[in-house]
């Protein structure tokens, strides 16, 4: 039953989901594109795929960067069509995915206008998915609080700026330390919400995903605030989201490690996080892969196990970062054709 009134409001957009997973490049057609000797037949290769003629409007030279905009194009143009058919709780559920895609657009935005780059430039570099209005008004940033008042206050980040705002002057620091608190606030607003209007099996599966992207940005900052004097203890914490499988109990103690042993030997008490700080094979059967790596391998596992079920909103999330995956793969693909480098060109992140 509960299936059926699923499929009333949300069953077309499940459809065109699972169509779209089905078109994801194959392990055959990863072989295919390998094997290229340059970009014009990995153009071509890609031609016989889902992207079809995704580069028939560019005539220049190609080059990685060329390929890897093109085929995000496709992405951006499914996500918005999704979008442009959802209705109720999934347009929710795709403005919270936005949400994370408009928080580094911010802290882009800031960052390059403290470093006086050309804000043309810096428009260019930001994510489409993360897009609002008064994105290019961000330049007139001098310090948040007046930045959040005359502009951030009309957007949607608004209500994840608690605890955000300071007088203090912007620097790197201090924009990384905001982004990350944006980031806490906006991942325990959006587990609310799927805890508040989601019943499983889509809650679970979502609040798993969730729960994964908690800890991936608690180990990063672990990791990253090693030995920062200007990060105290209370910082660090202020920083990890309350939620995840290392939170509470690994939280209070990964924030006063400042050792990288003692890090990997918290972490490495989550079974499915053991490995994590290990070098070894990424998935391919290609060899050795780094921390970022493995992050990559752990979130196509989960989003595979979310493609299990039916009648889930999880899907879109499972699928928009299963074709990121891939856009990924291409372009290290791309670029170890474009280097001359194919003793390389295996090591990328099965997505199958």
């Amino acid at each position: 039953m509960e299936g059926l009134f699923f499929n009333v409001n949300y069953g077309y957009v499940e459809g065109i989901v699972r169509g779209y997973k089905s078109a994801l490049l194959s392990s055959n057609q990863y072989v295919n594109l390998t094997q290229c000797d340059n970009l014009e037949d990995l153009k071509l290769q890609l031609s016989s795929t889902d992207y079809g003629n995704f580069l028939a409007s560019y005539s220049g030279i190609l080059s990685t960067s060329i390929i890897q905009d093109n085929l995000s194009k496709k992405l951006y143009q499914q996500f918005q069509y999704l979008k442009s058919n959802s209705s109720g709780k999934l347009t929710k559920f795709l403005d919270y995915i936005s949400y994370g895609y408009m928080i580094d657009n911010v802290s882009l935005m800031i960052t390059g206008t403290l470093h006086e780059r050309d804000r043309s430039e810096i428009l260019s570099k930001c994510h489409p998915l993360g897009w609002f209005d008064t994105l290019p008004t961000l330049s007139i940033a001098t310090d948040i609080e007046s930045l959040y008042n005359t502009v951030l206050i009309d957007t949607p980040l608004a209500p994840f700026f608690k605890n955000c705002l300071t007088a203090e002057d912007l620097d790197d620091l201090n924009i990384e330390i905001i982004r990350n608190r944006l980031y806490k606030n906006y991942l325990e607003s959006f587990v609310e919400f799927i805890e508040q209007e989601f019943t499983n099996p889509d809650q679970e599966i979502m609040l798993r995903l969730l729960n994964f992207e908690a800890d991936k940005r608690v180990i990063n900052i672990s990791l990253n605030s090693l030995n920062n004097p200007d990060l105290t203890t209370e910082n660090k914490l202020s920083l990890l989201p309350n939620y995840g499988k290392l939170y509470p109990t690994y939280h209070n103690e990964l924030a006063q490690v400042d050792d990288f042993e003692q890090l990997k030997s918290i972490v490495e008490n989550i079974g499915e996080y053991k490995d994590i700080f290990s070098d070894g094979d990424n998935g391919s059967g290609s060899g050795p892969k780094n921390l970022e790596d493995w992050f990559y391998l752990l979130e196509m596992q989960y989003c595979k196990n979310a493609f299990t079920q039916q009648f889930t909103l999880s899907t879109v999330w499972a699928w928009l970062r299963s074709k990121e995956q891939e856009i990924r793969n291409v372009t290290w693909i791309a670029e170890c054709i474009a280097q001359n480098q194919k003793n390389r060109i295996d090591n990328y992140i099965s997505v199958y």
